[in-house]
């Protein structure tokens, strides 16, 4: 027991003593998920499905959406070309700027919005809500995650690896668009 209790208290000197480094893993890795995401948007000629998509989210939805499907239906059935490679190239866009780490406070927010946008269009927002229901959908989990991004650059501060952190050594104004407020205090610890 002893042991287990050992190496659990290495992890947790490891975990903390590499946050910084932890933080842009998962930065970087989700903007490759965001990557391939956008990449399907082109490749799958998912423009001929989208309106499809539009159609399934709404049924099953309470009546009181029923405006919101409605307008959905009507762009998907219009130009759906237009709203798949709008969101795929905004998912790319979003992918590179993650794994360069390039305008991370507005590339945060903006991807709060791109997720909740997903998840309200063509996931309706998750789909419709009964027995058998399984999924929220993975808009939402996305938004979640850019939350915790946010909250992991506002605790931990600037990272080294990023576009943004030599752009800030060049020209010290950058950090309004790429920095949150409070970064200066450094990393936050335990009390004593």
């Amino acid at each position: 027991m002893a042991a287990v209790v050992v190496a659990q208290e290495r992890l947790d000197g490891w975990i903390v003593r590499h946050a910084g480094d932890l933080k842009n893993a998962l930065r970087i890795v989700f903007g490759i998920i965001w990557i391939i995401d956008g990449t399907f948007k082109f490749y799958y000629n998912y423009s001929n499905q989208f309106a499809t998509d539009v159609g399934i989210a709404a049924s099953g939805q309470p009546a009181w959406l029923a405006g919101w499907f409605s307008f959905w239906q009507t762009q998907a059935n219009g130009d759906p070309h237009l709203w798949v490679y709008m969101a795929g190239t905004f998912e790319l866009l979003l992918g590179l700027a993650l794994i360069f780490g390039f305008m991370r406070k507005i590339a945060y927010s903006l991807g709060i919005v791109l997720s909740m946008f997903i998840w309200a269009v063509p996931e309706g927002f998750g789909g419709a809500y009964g027995p058998g229901s399984t999924d929220i959908g993975t808009g939402i989990v996305y938004a979640v995650v850019m939350v915790l991004l946010i909250i992991l650059e506002a605790t931990y501060g600037p990272t080294r690896l990023s576009l943004d952190m030599w752009l800030e050594q060049r020209w010290p104004s950058w950090a309004r668009v790429a920095e949150f407020k409070g970064f200066e205090r450094g990393p936050l610890t335990a009390p004593p």
